[in-house]
């Protein structure tokens, strides 16, 4: 019954995927849901940007085996993210009426440095999307019983079918139906889970500090790496396509403000059942943690949970990663198609850059799946992704939207500076984290890129009216 009720939901998702295909009618429809989505909807898909895998399997085994402080980049980091994006950046993005945030880097500076922020988004979604892949292999592994890689192929051809027939809209639309099924199946197999054993019985057997949020050493290396965990998704995620195509999806500047920040408290609280069913399982199955720690919260609810129970939870899990899957197949589809490829191609229809962006969901996909196939660790996929991004391109949005003289200059020199540095101290296995080096070389290259430009005069080719309205 739990594989009928298991493959009854995937065929689900692909109805709605051809479903919702008959409202795509354009690029627009197909990257952004024709800007449309009203606050209840926007606020779930926002909220659904992340809670896949890395919060129900990734972060759930990292807080098994490691406590608070394991689990500081996802959920809290990411909630930051989401709060950030509100306050900070939805209300200036969202006027300038882009398909991409690949575009406002065009906008705001020039073509160059859009390719170059195009190539280094694209490449940074390759890690992400694997590990929604691994973790769809995991549950067919659960489920079905077949190996992890068949797992990995059979799952992610249900992702890619419903996102290459309805793009947005059929993300959109999954999202907000995975999203009530989430929460609804989360807190009723907390609820169930939990009585059977007393919340202080478990907390009992935890090593000491397991819930400590702050580092113990209290030397300058360790809070600074501390303060990277905070930064690599709390920030790294800010100049994602992800993030922006599901805010500014949104049907009104309002609601593209406040569902992000409503959407950053949910995933929190929400957040918080996957981590406290994996403490019941480290305890109650300490066997578990022997083996592979993903399968720590899986493992808690097929040997403690009754067959209803299992349908919610693996159905709420399914819903998780397949509607943070889709948006993440479809973000780096839409910059590949939009910033890199149409400009190469010259001048095409609305018929034919739909079909182009079609194409690129596929072409991502395939590579991306070559990846999950060679990797497994969701968490360590999940935060290198991240990381890559706040290195190259997070300074040059900040300063383009907050900083008038920001130029171009600044912005390739920053984008260049900070992916070769941090490339560089992976490399050299630095003990600072190497996003920390990157994203001091990323604000260096934008002072000398800046001063550059200004001291030799370069010309830099800038739309001044729509840079200035980016600068606000």
């Amino acid at each position: 019954m739990l594989i009928s009720f298991v493959l009854l939901y995937l065929l689900l998702n692909i109805g709605i995927g051809f479903w919702a295909s008959r409202r795509v009618k354009n690029t627009t429809d197909f990257l952004l849901a024709g800007r449309q989505l009203p606050f209840y909807i926007s606020t779930a898909v926002v909220f659904a940007t992340w809670f896949g895998s890395e919060t129900l399997l990734g972060a759930s085994s990292e807080f098994a085996s490691h406590g608070l402080l394991g689990v500081i980049e996802d959920p809290f980091g990411a909630a930051l993210c989401l709060v950030l994006v509100g306050l900070f950046f939805a209300r200036k993005l969202y006027r300038l009426h882009l398909l991409t945030i690949g575009d406002y880097y065009r906008v705001r500076y020039n073509r160059t440095t859009e390719l170059i922020a195009a190539f280094f988004m694209v490449i940074s979604y390759f890690g992400w999307i694997a590990a929604q892949m691994v973790a769809l292999g995991i549950v067919m592994n659960q489920v079905f019983g077949i190996s992890t890689p068949a797992g990995i192929v059979c799952g992610s051809l249900v992702v890619v079918a419903y996102t290459f027939l309805g793009g947005m809209w059929s993300v959109s639309i999954t999202d907000f139906i995975q999203t009530v099924m989430i929460i609804a199946g989360l807190i009723f197999i907390t609820f169930t889970l939990t009585r059977e054993a007393d919340l202080s019985a478990v907390t009992s057997q935890l090593p000491p500090n397991f819930f400590r949020m702050v580092p113990q050493e209290r030397d300058l290396g360790s809070w600074l790496n501390y303060l990277a965990l905070w930064m690599t998704i709390g920030l790294g995620s800010i100049p994602q396509q992800d993030v922006f195509q599901r805010v500014m999806s949104a049907r009104t500047e309002r609601v593209a403000v406040f569902s992000s920040i409503f959407a950053g408290f949910l995933y929190l609280t929400v957040a918080f059942m996957p981590l406290l069913l994996a403490l019941y399982a480290r305890v109650l199955h300490p066997d578990l943690l022997q083996q592979d720690a993903q399968l720590l919260v899986p493992g808690l609810v097929l040997r403690s949970a009754s067959l209803w129970v299992k349908v919610l939870f693996f159905g709420a899990l399914l819903s998780a990663i397949i509607s943070t899957a889709s948006g993440a197949i479809l973000a780096p589809a839409s910059v590949l198609s939009e910033n890199m490829l149409r400009p190469l191609l010259g001048e095409l229809n609305d018929r034919q850059l739909l079909a182009l962006s079609r194409m690129s969901v596929l072409a991502v996909a395939a590579v991306s799946l070559g990846m999950a196939l060679l990797r497994s660790n969701i968490y360590e996929l999940v935060s290198e992704s991240s990381a890559l991004s706040l290195v190259s391109l997070f300074v040059p949005l900040v300063a383009g939207m907050y900083w008038k003289k920001a130029n171009t200059g600044g912005a390739i020199g920053s984008m260049l500076a900070g992916m070769a540095v941090w490339l560089c101290c992976i490399v050299l296995d630095t003990a600072l984290n190497p996003l920390l080096y990157g994203l001091a070389a990323s604000f260096a290259g934008l002072v000398a890129g800046n001063f550059f430009v200004k001291k030799t005069g370069t010309a830099i080719q800038l739309n001044d009216e729509a840079a200035t309205g980016a600068a606000g």
